[in-house]
């Protein structure tokens, strides 16, 4: 079964992945959340690789979908409000810079610098 079919089958509705079976054939059961682009609709599942596919390129996204840049735009915005991101870059809490400094990889000035930038 494929994802198609899964959303076919709940309508869209929410669901949980309770067993597992990987190509070896082992087994894993428990409790699976879906990956989140399984979790959009079948719609936007197309939209977000298409959007791929098109390297990002909203002027693409238009041509393909004979839409225009808002609609393009307001697409994302919706889609990305379904999504949780992870902050790969997250900024340093005051307890961080402090213990960057205790190990000397930054200095009492760029601590100082660091503790005193607004966020």
């Amino acid at each position: 079964m494929d994802w198609q079919e899964l959303t076919d089958l709940t309508r869209g509705q929410p669901f949980v992945i309770e067993r597992v079976r990987l190509p070896s054939g082992v087994a894993i059961e428990g409790r699976f959340e879906p990956p989140q682009l399984a979790q959009l609709g079948i719609d936007d599942q197309v939209f977000v690789a298409a959007f791929v596919r098109a390297h990002g390129s909203i002027k693409e996204m238009e041509r393909i979908f004979g839409v225009s840049y808002p609609t393009v735009k307001s697409r994302l915005k919706r889609i990305a409000s379904h999504l949780e991101f992870v902050d790969t870059d997250p900024e340093p809490s005051g307890s961080d810079v402090v213990e960057r400094l205790r190990r000397g990889e930054i200095s009492a000035e760029e601590a100082l610098a660091e503790l005193e930038r607004p966020r």
